[in-house]
This record gives C-alpha cells, structure tokens and sequence, in this order.
C-alpha cells in the first residue's frame, strides 16, 4: 500500500482531534453565514468501531460471529417451541416469542455490518446505509421497552392479581399489547427518520462508533440539529421513560406482594415465575442507562462502546440462554421436540 493509503488508514483509524475542532468551527461559521448549501455534501461515514485495536481485529470477528449464530439459534429455538408446543401457548409465552423475533431482528440490523468491517477492514459505510442501520435501531429499540413493561405488567397481574389474570389476559388483550408495542416503535421510528432525512453532512465523517447511532450522526452533522433534540426529548418520554416507570412499578408491587406470602415455597415459587424476566429488564436497561447517562468524555469513550456492546450484542444473546436455562416449561418443552426429532429419525432410517 502507498503513502497516500497509508495516510488513510491511519485517519481511518485515530482521527485528528485539532481537524475535528477546525472543521466544527469552520462548520459553526459557514451555518451562521448561510452558506452550508455551498458545501461537498458528505455521501459516507467512516464508523471507527474497534479500529483502535488492529491487532485483534479476526478474535474480535470470530468472536462476534460466534455471538450471532448463538443469538440467532437460540432466539429461532425459543421461538419455533413457542409456536409448536401448545404448553407454551401462554400469554407469558406469547410475549417471549415476541421479544424473541424482535431480538434476531436487532441482532441482524447490527452484527453483519460489524463482522463485514471486522473482516475486510472496510469502515466506510454510505450515509443512506447509516439512516437504514439507525431506524431499525430505533424502532427495535422502542418497541423492546414497551415489550418488556407489556411482560412485566403480565407478570404482576399473574403474581399480583392471580384470580383475575385468566379473565384480564386474555387473547384479544394479548394481541393487542404486542400490537401496540411495534406500531409505537415504528411510529417513532418515522418520525425521527423523517426530521433526520433533512439534515445535511458536509464534514468530517469520521464516527467513533460501531453502528450508526442518533447523537454521533447529530455531531456529524452541519444543520441546526436543535429541533431534531426537541422531538427526541418529546417522544423519550412516552416511549422510553413511561415503560421503564412501568416496569419498575410492576416489580415493586410484585416484589412487595412475593415478601407477604406466608411459606418460603410460596415465596420461591412465584419469584421463580419472573426472575428470568427481571434478570433480562436488567440487563438491558442497566446498560443502555449507563451508556446514555456517561459523560460523554474522550477518556470514557472506550467504556461507552463496551456497554455499547453489552445491550446490543449481548443482551440478544443472553435473553433464550436466561428463559432456557431458568424456566422448567421451556426446558420440557426442549425435550419433547428433541425426542420427536430423534423418533422422526429412527422412523426415516
């Protein structure tokens, strides 16, 4: 490789902090003076993702290939028992095979375009590719918070109202909570690609992320981005805010109702019947709440990818291994379809 590729590599790799401040302020004085639209428009990014660590770049491929196939196994597992075995024909079940179509959606809108750049050192990717990536980020996102509050709210009633639950639960109700779920999601999802499809890019395009996220693209960004902030502080709290208070409701009133039951059997029992869930609010909503509420400091930068990585990457991951390997349903389940399948075997032999 020449000079002249070497030299973009290394940008590629450790973007100079004085040219991101000389073309931040070269941008701040041409949108004071108008003159934005006589720009080169920016038509790709350069997203760093794990650039800094060169030499580790085929373990972290095999490393994340790996993650996927397991992600995408165990959510097509959870979800084929959902649907074949009419034990799980459950409301509970129901939306476990939701939040499990969701979760390989998720992964795949993120991890292949992660192991492309891993794998061939391509970090570029177009700026109509990075509005692609960052709405099914979005609306996979919002829909996973108000699939997660519909499961805790499930759970409270089963623990909390357990007479009532057969009645209040039922099919139509089920249908329509996960319904709800992915219609806000996308909803959101338009309404922040249609304020974001205005913006302009005219430099730099360097992003130091492994996908295309809202607040990298925002400081990419040369337009006034302050109306786009208004409608994301807007619609936070409806989407993101309002089933986190439901979730954590839910458990407190589950939690307090678990701490009244009389017998230690009792009290295992019904914990038992939403501790896979709790473990899987936790995950998800620890990380993601770190990563928003870090300061967004150049020394933390590093720690923001990891927890990064934690709930997009991991959490897809760990959710069938949490219900597979805690539920005693799931677990029966798994058995009586891997016996049918060593019979259907016998039988063709």
């Amino acid at each position: 490789m020449g000079s002249k590729d070497g030299n973009l590599s290394n940008f590629m790799v450790q973007p100079n902090l004085s040219m991101f401040i000389t073309f931040h302020d070269h941008r701040m004085q041409l949108m004071e003076k108008g003159d934005v639209e006589n720009q080169t428009d920016v038509t790709e990014f350069i997203l760093l993702g794990f650039g800094d660590l060169p030499e580790l770049q085929i373990l972290l491929f095999l490393v994340f290939l790996v993650i996927y196939i397991g992600t995408m196994a165990g959510n097509f597992l959870i979800i084929a028992l959902v649907v074949t075995d009419q034990h799980l024909h459950t409301p509970m079940y129901f939306f476990l095979g939701n939040l499990s179509c969701l979760e390989t959606c998720y992964t795949s809108a993120l991890l292949p375009r992660m192991l492309a750049s891993l794998l061939t050192g391509d970090r570029t990717i177009s700026v109509g590719g990075c509005m692609t990536q960052f709405s099914f980020f979005c609306f996979l996102t919002t829909t996973e918070c108000s699939l997660l509050a519909v499961m805790s709210y499930d759970r409270y009633l089963a623990i909390c109202k357990p007479l009532h639950y057969g009645t209040c639960m039922n099919g139509k109700l089920c249908l329509q909570l996960a319904a709800g779920c992915w219609i806000s999601g996308f909803l959101l999802c338009t309404i922040m690609i249609c304020f974001m499809s205005q913006l302009i890019f005219c430099g730099p395009n360097v992003m130091d992320h492994f996908f295309c996220d809202l607040i990298p693209m925002l400081k990419l960004s040369c337009s006034d981005t302050s109306q786009i902030m208004l409608v994301l502080y807007i619609f936070t709290f409806p989407d993101a805010v309002s089933p986190f208070l439901l979730t954590l409701t839910s458990y407190v009133c589950i939690v307090s109702t678990i701490l009244r039951i009389p017998s230690t059997t009792g009290r295992q029992k019904a914990f038992s019947t939403c501790f896979s869930h709790l473990i899987v609010v936790t995950l998800f909503y620890g990380t993601i709440m770190i990563v928003y509420m870090l300061p967004k400091s150049s020394n933390l930068r590093a720690l923001n990818k990891v927890f990064s990585v934690c709930y997009t990457v991991l959490t897809p991951l760990a959710n069938p291994l949490i219900y597979s390997l805690r539920n005693r349903e799931v677990k029966v389940a798994l058995r009586k379809a891997v016996r049918k399948c060593l019979a259907l075997t016998k039988k063709s032999d």
